[in-house]
């Protein structure tokens, strides 16, 4: 059966291509990065499944005044299996901007094979994150129809929206508003993080905290300081504060995380005043932290609190602050059966011995693992996404779409 299996996969290599391809060509970026979301490519998806067999199909659309049709669309295939309990896999839809055009060998938005180092691939923006561990779920469930094998789980294949900028209209509306779906005894394989050989598999994700910080002083002349108050001084301080009191704070180490310890990094600085001589009243900066689990958000921002209260009576300012993301989730046990099923999955298509790691990445595993669904997050990835020229290697394809279609199996 496993001949088979691997032998009908491997001839559908041009329908991979011809997938990937069309996918590429209908840009889902989010409207909060400038795009029109991802109906286009979801109602071709849609159609394109229908007329390859998957016909168990159905949408969940979220709400989106900014978006194209004014709905931020989430497809399901079905493929019944032998049981209800459900497998799920987990890809997105949407993908990120193409960053400086000027950087692209070839056009983003038209997929492109290459050969040479390091492989067979194909080209575009989007192709491997994520639609290389869709089209790899699409063609596993293909195999399964075509040979006539039923799975041994329900499968639920997820082409979901809203990934990479946060799920809240993709698993996280769907959790919301249609937790039906999902069952406590489900198991869910996300094909979005990964590395070269297959080796390493996700069982955990670090804590995540967004913030935005306003700082409010008054403005002056850059000449008379003693006029006003410096919003910027006070937000550089606050800054610093942050970073370095939270490290020492939060500083424990984990070896299963790269990096091993819980990371504070001031990002996005907003502009000010538009001239040097000018002392800036407001001043707005941003953080990204990626919290190890053994801390709950909660305590983190504890500490926030009891910083910035220092800071600002330190300045004579007012400081208040935002959470664009907030989440934390627990960690799949490595001994999980989907972790295990999975490990031998891999060891059988790719010949390695896996090992469990944890990640500061946001996958929609928190999501689901908050709802206590055990999560595995696993692909054989170049580790290329969101860079120009952008690539999947087709024999990367095949695989991950050989070992999801074991898994399937049970």
């Amino acid at each position: 059966m496993k001949e088979k299996i691997f032998s009908w996969i491997d001839n559908a290599l041009p329908l991979a291509v011809e997938l990937e391809t069309e996918l590429t060509k209908r840009p889902a970026i989010s409207p909060d990065s400038g795009g029109e979301g991802e109906l286009e490519k979801c109602v071709f998806l849609e159609t394109w499944l229908k007329a390859q067999g998957l016909t168990q199909l159905e949408r969940y659309d979220a709400p989106d005044e900014q978006a194209k049709g004014k709905v931020r669309p989430n497809l399901i295939a079905t493929i019944p299996g032998e049981t209800k309990n459900c497998l799920w896999i987990i890809s997105h839809l949407d993908v990120v901007p193409p960053g400086e055009l000027s950087l692209w060998d070839t056009g983003p938005w038209t997929a492109v094979e290459a050969d040479g180092p390091p492989g067979c691939r194909i080209i575009g923006r989007g192709v491997e994150d994520n639609q290389q561990g869709l089209t790899s779920s699409v063609l596993a469930a293909l195999a399964l129809v075509k040979l006539g094998l039923q799975p041994h789980r329900t499968v639920k294949l997820l082409f979901a929206a809203d990934e990479e900028t946060g799920s809240a209209l993709g698993i996280g509306w769907l959790l919301e508003n249609h937790n039906h779906l999902f069952q406590k005894d489900d198991i869910a394989l996300i094909p979005d993080s990964g590395d070269p050989q297959g080796e390493t598999i996700e069982i955990a994700e670090k804590n995540l905290i967004w913030a935005r910080f306003v700082t409010k002083g008054a403005q002056t002349h850059g000449s008379r300081p003693d006029l006003g108050i410096n919003a910027h001084l006070a937000g550089a301080d606050l800054a610093l504060r942050l970073h370095y009191g939270l490290s020492e704070q939060f500083g424990e180490r984990d070896s299963l995380f790269e990096p091993d310890y819980s990371t504070f990094q001031p990002t996005k600085q907003e502009a000010n005043v538009p001239n040097i001589n000018t002392i800036p009243g407001e001043d707005v900066f941003c953080m990204d932290m990626r919290v190890l689990p053994r801390y709950p958000i909660n305590s983190v921002l504890a500490e926030i609190d009891r910083i910035i209260a220092e800071t600002a009576a330190k300045h004579k300012v007012t400081i208040n602050y935002s959470l664009a993301q907030s989440s934390e989730s627990p960690a799949t046990h490595a001994g999980a059966p989907l972790v295990q099923s999975l490990s031998a999955a891999i060891g059988a298509v790719y010949g390695v011995s896996t090992r469990p790691i944890g990640i500061g990445g946001g996958t929609v595993a928190a999501y689901l693992r908050r709802a206590g669904i055990d999560c595995a997050v696993w692909a054989r990835l170049c580790d290329c996404a969101h860079q120009p020229n952008e690539y999947a290697l087709l024999e990367n394809i095949l695989g991950d779409a050989k070992v999801m279609a074991l898994l399937m199996l049970g």
